[in-house]
C-alpha cells in the first residue's frame, strides 16, 4: 500500500495497481496489545479501499497463484495482468514443512489448533480466542530461528499474554522455547520483564531448537529438553511468501539448496535475476555478511517501499537511481498495568566498500515514555498510507 500510493504520487501518470489476497488491512504492529484490549479493533483493522481512491490506485482483491518473468505476466484467481515493473511484497510463508515434511494433515492440524498469528486475519483472531478461553495449565510458544518477521515480537506477546494470565490469577504459566543462546533484540529488557514482572509465569529457555512437534500429542523435542503443553503458539520456521517463489527468486547458499529468502541486490532491492522486479519487506534476502538480513519489519516494509518507488520513478525518467538506506524502530510493550514499554532501534551506514553496516541500540529500560511514542509511530504510518 505504501508503494502505490508513492509510486502514483512520484509517476502521476502510471498504471499502479495492487493485487491483495487480503479484503482488509490488519496490522501487525499494535496486534499484541489487540490481544490484552489496549487497542480495539478499529485501531488495527481498516479498509483499503478508501485508501486507494484516496491516492489513485487500482486494488483488486485476489490471489496470485503464477508468475511468468519471460512476458511479464500475473496469474491470479481473476485473471492475467501484465506488468513492465512488479513488486512482490507479500511477507511471509510459514514453512511447516520444515517440522512435518510433506504430512499436510499434522501442517494444517498444527496451523488450526495452534496458529502463530503471523499472518493476518483470521490466525490473529484465533489467537484471542485462544487467550481468552485459557483456563490455565502450561502454554507453550516457540520462536522461529532467525531470520524471522518482527524479530522482538514473540517476546512482547509473551509479555502480555503472561500480563493477563497474572491479572486474571489464571493458573498458568508460559514457556518460552527460543533457538537462540539468549533473548535478542533488547536483552536485557526483556530479561528484567520476565525476571522482575513475571517470575511465576513465564519460563525462557534458550538455545531450543525444534527437533520434532507432535500437535497430536502435545509434544515437543528440543535441543534443550522434552516440553509437554496443555496449549500453545507454534512458530514453524517462516520465508519468504509464495510469491517469491513463484517467480522464482528465492536464492540459493554455499551448500546449492534454497535459503528460503529472496535474492535481491542489497541497495536497489531488485531481483538479481530480473531488475524490473523488487523484493520488499519480509520477504527480503541477506543484506550484509555483518548482520544478514535487516529486520523483518513493518518499519523497515514502509521505508523500503517509499525508497523503491522513488527508484522506479527515477528509472521510469531516465534519471540516475540513487540508492538509499532505510532505518529500522520497534516499540515493544511489557507490562499492561501500568503501561510500560521497552524499544530498540538500527541504524545502517555503508563502509568504504559500499557494504551496509547495522548499528543497534536497545532501550531496556521500560517506561511509560515509550508508550507516547509508540502511538505516535504507528499513527504517523497509518496517516501515510491509509
Amino acid at each position: 500500500m505504501t508503494a502505490a500510493r508513492y509510486l502514483r504520487a512520484f509517476i502521476p501518470d502510471a498504471d499502479v495497481v495492487l493485487l491483495e489476497r487480503n479484503p482488509t488491512f490488519w496490522s501487525g504492529p499494535m496486534s499484541n496489545k489487540w490481544l490484552i484490549d489496549i487497542v480495539d479493533t478499529d485501531f488495527v483493522h481498516h479498509d483499503m479501499l478508501g485508501a486507494a481512491g484516496k491516492y489513485g490506485y487500482t486494488l483488486i482483491n485476489t490471489t496470485v497463484n503464477a508468475i511468468e518473468r519471460d512476458t511479464k505476466t500475473v496469474h491470479t484467481t481473476h485473471g492475467s495482468i501484465d506488468y513492465d515493473y512488479l513488486i512482490l511484497s507479500g511477507g511471509i510463508r510459514n514453512a511447516y514443512d520444515a517440522w512435518f515434511g510433506g504430512d499436510r494433515n499434522a501442517a494444517e492440524y498444527t496451523r488450526m489448533n495452534y496458529p502463530n498469528a503471523y499472518e493476518p486475519n483470521a490466525e490473529m483472531l484465533a489467537l484471542k480466542r485462544k487467550l481468552k478461553e485459557f483456563k490455565g495449565g502450561t502454554m507453550v510458544m516457540n520462536l522461529p530461528p532467525p531470520p524471522h518477521r518482527c524479530p522482538p515480537s514473540p517476546y512482547e506477546r509473551a509479555c502480555l499474554m503472561a500480563w493477563h494470565i497474572k491479572r486474571n490469577k489464571i493458573p498458568g504459566k508460559i514457556i518460552i522455547l527460543d533457538p537462540k543462546p539468549k533473548i535478542a533484540p533488547i536483552g536485557e529488557g526483556y530479561k528484567a520483564a520476565f525476571e522482575e514482572l513475571y517470575p511465576d509465569v513465564i519460563t525462557y529457555v534458550p538455545t531450543a531448537t525444534i527437533r520434532e512437534v507432535d500437535p497430536f500429542n502435545k509434544q515437543i523435542k528440543t535441543a534443550a529438553g522434552d516440553f509437554a503443553f496443555d496449549d500453545a503458539v507454534l512458530m514453524p520456521p517462516h520465508q519468504a511468501s509464495d510469491m517469491v517463489w513463484y517467480a522464482d527468486l528465492i536464492a540459493t547458499g554455499p551448500d546449492g539448496k534454497p535459503t528460503g529468502w529472496a535474492d535481491i541486490h542489497p541497495r536497489l532491492f531488485t531481483a538479481r535475476a530480473d531488475e524490473d522486479v523488487y523484493v520488499l519487506g519480509d520477504s527480503m534476502g541477506t543484506i550484509s555478511d555483518q548482520f544478514g538480513h535487516y529486520p523483518k519489519s513493518a518499519h523497515v516494509a514502509h521505508a523500503v517501499a517509499k525508497i523503491a518507488a522513488r527508484n522506479i520513478a527515477e528509472r521510469v525518467a531516465g534519471k540516475e537511481v540513487v540508492p538509499v538506506l532505510p532505518d529500522n524502530l520497534c516499540y515493544m510493550m511489557v507490562n499492561a498495568n501500568p503501561q510500560e514499554e521497552i524499544s530498540v532501534v538500527f541504524e545502517y551506514t555503508l563502509d568504504p566498500t559500499g557494504k551496509v553496516l547495522q548499528t543497534q541500540i536497545d532501550m531496556d529500560v521500560r517506561t511509560n515514555d515509550l508508550v507516547a511514542k509508540d502511538f505516535e509511530w504507528i499513527k504517523s504510518r497509518f496517516n501515510d498510507f491509509l
